[in-house]
């Protein structure tokens, strides 16, 4: 039965409008992103088909076009589509730390952090700038390496802190291996980057390590 054919308040477009995008399942969400189903299965049945197949809705977001490609309902144009929906949420959490706000909520910080760097196949160091009321300035990434970790150069990050006039940085750098635990290197580079910084008398707040789906804070495990 094709989906027009259900009862009003099953369908997913409707029943996001009726009940809110919170009500319908990732099944759901995606039908309405493909928008149609194939030969023999509704919108519905093929995303549940390919949940199932990239192991949820992570792991389709993170897939490489190669394998997007080779999926049924899927192609050049879903991959862009879906490139472009992961973009506006990142820019969308990114956004809500440039409101003009000082930095108050380390949630926020945490959940943009994990959004931007979590699925990284390197290692990638970034450097989040704020000015003396702990207001975003920027965001940038500093240093790219491979899975077996990146160079952070202390002179460099000194140097862009001074040239976005920051007074302050937070740190933050994955792990691909999925585990979120600082090591000791982590923890002697960031002691480095905190000594070389207060010569200019700019602080360090906060050192994010991300993993899979987590991001573990320095200064909440006081190693700062």
């Amino acid at each position: 039965m094709a989906i027009k054919d259900w009862p009003v308040d099953e369908r997913p477009r409707e029943k996001l409008l009726a009940r809110g995008p919170q009500a319908l399942s990732d099944a759901e969400l995606l039908a309405i992103f493909l928008r149609s189903g194939v030969r023999g299965k509704t919108a519905v049945d093929l995303a549940r088909e390919l949940l199932t197949g990239f192991d949820g809705l992570r792991g389709l977001f993170a897939a490489d076009r190669t394998r997007l490609y080779a999926a049924t309902g899927l192609g050049p144009a879903k991959y862009a589509q879906l490139q472009a929906v992961l973009e506006m949420a990142r820019r969308h959490l990114g956004e809500s730390l440039k409101r003009g706000n000082p930095l108050v909520d380390p949630q926020t910080t945490r959940s943009y952090l994990i959004s931007r760097l979590r699925d990284l196949p390197q290692e990638v160091f970034c450097c989040l700038y704020l000015d003396n009321r702990h207001r975003v300035i920027a965001l940038e990434e500093l240093f790219r390496g491979t899975l077996d970790g990146a160079s952070v150069h202390p002179r460099v990050v000194v140097r862009k802190a001074l040239e976005h006039n920051a007074a302050a940085l937070i740190f933050a750098h994955n792990h691909p291996s999925g585990i979120a635990e600082p090591s000791d290197a982590d923890r002697r580079l960031t002691q480095r980057l905190k000594d070389a910084l207060a010569l200019v008398d700019i602080r360090v707040l906060d050192h994010f390590v991300v993993g899979d789906g987590e991001a573990v804070s320095f200064a909440e495990r006081g190693l700062l």
